[in-house]
């Protein structure tokens, strides 16, 4: 018998929701993190009294009321309601599409105004849109796609959108009413006191080991445990055998500013192409708060090459078709589990990550997740 059930490699929520569940089976579990935290990207750093999202914004929003609840049972959640503006070259949207983005836009006061606009703009594509411009174009018009879609979107994917397939953006939400709340979800919020009160939780009476890197010394890690459970990029476990998965990286520039309030709002978008960033994060709005410092965030979108990390997976054609490969090759797998965005090569929001955690769990162990919380 093995020292421990269960080898968790990494720590972020796939893991922690896993780990939640095993340690409440008795089940003991041992952690590998390559970082020096726990948390993965939800990790928060204390600054000026201010909890920083280190590895960019984090909104947690669900429709599930099972996700909501075994949240709120590691948490508490503020109010915060996610909200984001636009910056075109100095002139402010309110995001998403809504009827304050129409009437800064066009001067427009009605619901009817901004139809007809959006719908007769709508009419310069015709037929089956070949790319990503024509497919935004055929959504929300020409003005919002070169205000407020074209650039924003050519930094994201250091690519023209003539040359993106039109398949990246299915839908662009647009809402012919006031309302600045960007998600649809029945409940979100920020938990008071960062992520990190949650992470805590979730880790609870396991064994911890930072800075490790358990492919550099898997036959002795496997020694330890009876089953893996592995979070990390799904291609790098099977040592790139068919190939290499494509992922979107990121890069963060923080400063911390003497001032109480740089931008008054949580997250600025930048989609003018020339600003080299996406976006500005200033974290104190995420909890309301009124410390006399602030900290702000510039994100750079990056090209994600060997040694950094990998943030989201690219999901195009090609890049699906060689996942699957991969994933025929874990299915065979009797003791080890792949699970989280890197795991599944997903791009999976928070709520997906833990539902996908607690129906694994369910699986495992037998157990109603939504009950054993």
């Amino acid at each position: 018998m093995k020292q421990y059930d269960y080898l968790l490699v990494g720590s972020g929520l796939f893991a922690g929701v896993f780990a939640y569940f095993a340690g409440k089976q008795g089940k003991k579990c041992l952690v590998l993190e390559k970082r020096d935290h726990l948390g993965g990207n939800i990790y928060c750093e204390e600054t000026e009294g201010i909890h920083v999202h280190k590895y960019g914004a984090h909104i947690f929003h669900t429709s599930s009321r099972e996700v909501w609840d075994f949240v709120n049972s590691l948490a508490e959640f503020n109010r915060y309601t996610n909200s984001p503006v636009a910056n075109y070259k100095g002139e402010m949207y309110n995001m998403p599409f809504n009827m304050n983005t129409f009437s800064r836009m066009w001067g427009i006061s009605t619901p009817e105004e901004a139809k007809k606009i959006i719908q007769e703009q709508r009419k310069v594509i015709k037929g089956e849109p070949k790319n990503l411009e024509e497919q935004a174009i055929s959504l929300v018009g020409t003005h919002i796609y070169q205000k407020l879609v074209k650039g924003y979107t050519e930094k994201q994917w250091g690519r023209e959108c003539k040359d993106l397939p039109a398949f990246i953006i299915k839908r662009l939400p647009v809402r012919y009413t006031y309302d600045n709340n960007y998600f649809n979800d029945l409940y979100q919020g920020i938990p008071i006191g960062g992520y990190n009160v949650i992470i805590q939780r979730l880790f609870e009476g396991c064994d911890i080991k930072m800075g490790e890197d358990y492919l550099e010394n898997k036959e002795y890690y496997d020694s330890l445990g009876e089953t893996v459970v592995y979070t990390g990029t799904i291609d790098a476990y099977y040592n790139y055998c068919f190939g290499r998965l494509e992922y979107r990286s990121l890069r963060f520039e923080s400063e911390i500013r003497e001032e109480e309030n740089y931008q008054g709002v949580a997250v600025v978008n930048y989609t003018d192409r020339e600003t080299p960033f996406t976006r500005i994060i200033e974290h104190k709005h995420f909890e309301f708060g009124t410390q006399p410092k602030t900290v702000i965030t510039r994100e750079y979108p990056v090209t994600w090459q060997e040694g950094m990390e990998p943030y989201y997976p690219v999901n195009d054609e090609k890049n699906q078709g060689l996942y699957q490969k991969y994933a025929d090759l874990a299915a065979k797998e009797e003791r080890v589990i792949f699970g989280g965005r890197l795991g599944e090569y997903k791009y999976y929001d928070m709520d997906k990550v833990i539902e996908s955690a607690m129906k694994k769990a369910e699986e495992v162990f037998g157990i109603n997740s939504s009950s054993a919380c």
